[in-house]
């Protein structure tokens, strides 16, 4: 009887682990960014801070593309860090509070949509358990 229950979790492992598993990163990520984010926003007049951050879309772009369009994706996030190293106030400080209050309501409607994808996930891995009742 043991070895019958090890079989169906490493089936329902193989089934449901990955896409959990790339719901609890992007989640992850989110959190990760908007702590960076709100660390930006608090030192905004700390004398030659360097703001922080992660970039979805070059993640995303590991995961999806191949080749040449990984490339052009890891190139934009470099000139993107690069920017983010100089300075845009003689302090020495580059913390620009418009950007980083846009990116904190990106990064928390990012959270919200994957959160709602979560909750659809285990309604409908529920719906599927009860057999559509």
């Amino acid at each position: 009887m043991r070895g019958s229950e090890n079989t169906t979790v490493q089936i329902l492992d193989s089934l449901f682990s990955p896409h959990l598993a790339n719901l609890q990163k992007a989640m992850g990520r989110a959190t990760a960014r908007h702590s960076l984010l709100t660390n930006n926003l608090a030192n905004v007049n700390t004398p030659g801070f360097k703001r922080k951050d992660v970039s979805f879309d070059v993640l995303l772009a590991e995961q999806a593309t191949p080749g040449a369009e990984r490339m052009k994706a890891l190139a934009e996030h470099e000139a993107q860090a690069a920017s983010d190293r100089t300075s845009i106030r003689i302090d020495g400080n580059n913390v620009d509070m418009e950007r980083e209050v846009m990116s904190v309501a990106e990064t928390e409607l990012r959270y919200e949509a994957l959160t709602q994808m979560t909750q659809n996930y285990f309604g409908e891995l529920k719906s599927a358990i009860r057999e559509g009742r």
